[in-house]
């Protein structure tokens, strides 16, 4: 856990910079928006659909149409904020993260030489790919939300996996070679999920989860490089404020 602590400082250390914060605002705003058209146009109909399947037809029969209706409304929010964060993700992962990438690269990182494939495609398909998993792993969980509990894990875990799967690679591609990046993906898989998980859990913070995307970018790209660095030998570079 020293590992994902270390990242996890270094990235709101980041943010005494004025342009990772317009890095980090800008999915913020268009997950806002997202949220606020999805909820507008799309809210009302997610739960009519919604009451026409168990558990809310049961409830409903047994003349709990109130119960029925807010777990229909639940529902539905909790489908929006996975639209919305899956959504400001891929912009986060896709855009944003070259731009952090790049801006690190050229300051506490600038002693991790870059001799992977700076491949914008190989980076899109990933997060693509991690996408749809994530959408396919969602449906198909569904019916386990009824256990007590798992309405809150089960998001909770799929959003620490989709994390780890869409930021851990990218955040490596253009600096690690192939071989590097299998050797840090094997030999960090928990504190890598650990980081993915801890970014989830800030998702569901109010005003903080709309930051987490870009966040999560960041903190992924100060784990990864701080990795490699150290699987190179190269020495940790302290940054202005840091203490370790």
């Amino acid at each position: 856990m020293g590992d994902v602590m270390l990242a996890l400082m270094r990235t709101f250390g980041s943010l005494r910079n004025g342009r990772v914060w317009l890095y980090v605002l800008t999915p913020a705003l268009f997950s806002l928006l997202l949220t606020i058209a999805l909820a507008v146009w799309a809210l009302g109909a997610v739960v009519q659909q919604l009451m026409g399947y168990p558990p809310m037809t049961w409830l409903a029969g047994w003349g709990l149409l109130w119960l029925a209706t807010i777990l229909a409304y639940l529902g539905g929010w909790m489908a929006i904020f996975a639209v919305a964060y899956l959504c400001a993700s891929l912009l986060a992962a896709i855009v944003i993260m070259p731009l952090m990438l790049k801006h690190l690269s050229a300051g506490e990182y600038r002693d991790v030489v870059p001799m992977g494939k700076d491949s914008f495609v190989a980076a899109a398909l990933n997060s693509l790919l991690a996408s749809l998993i994530f959408i396919i792993a969602w449906l198909l969980t569904v019916p386990l939300w009824l256990i007590p509990g798992f309405s809150l894990l089960i998001p909770l875990l799929l959003m620490g996996w989709l994390n780890r799967r869409t930021f851990a690679y990218d955040a490596l591609s253009m600096h690690a070679t192939a071989e590097e990046w299998r050797g840090i993906r094997q030999g960090n898989k928990t504190p890598l999920f650990m980081l993915g998980l801890t970014m989830a859990l800030f998702a569901h913070i109010p005003l903080l989860g709309l930051l987490v995307p870009a966040l999560a970018a960041l903190s992924f790209v100060h784990y990864g490089l701080e990795a490699l660095r150290r699987s190179r030998g190269g020495a940790i570079v302290t940054i202005e404020g840091e203490r370790i």
